[in-house]
């Protein structure tokens, strides 16, 4: 039973490859120019800005303060990485491969906001402006400012779609929702804007990496051990959603619904739908 079990996971994985490009036209290009731009206002605001580091940041949190809390709460969410794990488990089983790559990208994501931010140690705002003086939504955290780990991850996630999507006006879509939840950290004022320009044109470069690393080491797709271990880590991660919501209450329904109807549909496509199959063979 288990090495039928083994061979239609199989069979479903290799089908499941041929619905996405290897070399997905334009793709590249289009995180390049992203990842570049970001990289470009990051330095500007850091070199140029009237504050250096911290340019930017009172400006657009009062500006961003002019919009519901919640939708913040919402849009900050998606650079949860349990978020980005869960939604890469609704697409695991069709999309294998934009699967794989997001696990590529995102073991390049960690080397580079997990090394830096200890390494530099910068101060966020809640440690340097008076209390008051700004918006804080949420936790006030004060330390590991750059770059945005939340930036990063949703720079990683939607930058994989983009590089896999087939339409430049979706993949523009992407690029927009993924820089919103990046601006997303200055507007609950725990990231300087240089931290969220510097986290996504890292996590846009990890994505471009996890690209070319799927494309080096196939076996990531094609083999179901390795397939089934990081479809359960997936699934934990969604489990997670549905019992904490990062300090963002306002998006806690949204984090719930999310977790339980990954857990749901990947245990129909990994579970009932493949025992269902046996049982009718028989």
């Amino acid at each position: 039973m288990r090495s039928a079990s083994t061979s239609a996971l199989r069979q479903a994985l290799a089908l499941g490859a041929d619905r996405d490009p290897v070399h997905p036209p334009g793709g590249a290009g289009w995180l390049l120019g992203w990842a570049l731009i970001c990289s470009v206002i990051a330095g500007a605001l850091w070199q140029f800005g009237a504050t250096g580091y911290h340019s930017g940041f009172l400006t657009l949190n009062t500006l961003f303060a002019l919009l519901p809390s919640s939708l913040w709460q919402w849009l900050t969410v998606l650079g949860d990485e349990r978020v980005a794990l869960t939604l890469g488990l609704l697409l695991s089983y069709r999309h294998p491969r934009v699967f794989w790559t997001l696990i590529c990208a995102a073991l390049v994501a960690i080397a580079y906001s997990r090394g830096l931010k200890p390494l530099i140690d910068a101060p966020r705002p809640p440690a340097v402006l008076a209390a008051g003086s700004f918006e804080v939504i949420g936790d006030a955290h004060r330390s590991q400012s750059f770059p945005s780990g939340h930036s990063v991850t949703a720079g990683v996630f939607f930058g994989v779609l983009a590089y896999y999507a087939r339409r430049s006006s979706l993949r523009c879509s992407l690029l927009v929702l993924a820089t919103l939840a990046g601006l997303s950290r200055v507007a609950v004022g725990v990231h300087w804007p240089v931290d969220v320009m510097a986290g996504l044109a890292g996590g846009g470069v990890a994505a471009l990496a996890g690209g070319a690393l799927a494309r080096r080491s196939p076996w990531g797709i094609y083999d179901e051990g390795v397939h089934r271990a990081f479809v359960v880590l997936a699934g934990f991660a969604a489990i997670g959603l549905l019992f904490d919501d990062g300090g963002y209450p306002a998006a806690t329904r949204v984090l719930q619904l999310l977790g339980g109807v990954a857990l749901i549909i990947a245990t129909l496509q990994y579970l009932i739908w493949p025992l269902r199959r046996r049982l009718v063979g028989k």
